[in-house]
């Protein structure tokens, strides 16, 4: 996996697994970048934001990924996500909006 981009929260996933080979690497950097992508879609935080909460959402709904579980994670962190999303909120902003949950 040299020469392909890791996502940077790939060893923070892999030790929150128990993950300790590498063997899975770019399967995890895909679900871990599909995440991101879902939560700032959700929430309007950018992936770059270096935000905390934003790390976690992205970090456990790849773990829902990763157990073939995703479909729960929008009803089980729904609170998480609007409380994310209304921190994020800046008003003026409607273009922008987050889609729904």
């Amino acid at each position: 996996m040299a020469d392909e981009k890791v996502n940077p929260l790939l060893e923070q996933f892999k030790q929150r697994m128990k993950i300790y080979h590498s063997a899975e690497d770019k399967n995890l950097s895909q679900i871990l970048d599909a995440s991101q992508k879902r939560i700032t879609s959700i929430t309007g935080i950018a992936s770059d934001a270096n935000d905390d909460v934003y790390d976690e959402l992205v970090i456990e709904r790849a773990r829902y990924a990763y157990n073939d579980q995703v479909e729960f994670f929008d009803t089980n962190f729904l609170d998480d996500l609007l409380s994310a999303s209304l921190e994020n909120y800046k008003p003026g902003d409607d273009e922008d909006e987050p889609t729904g949950v």
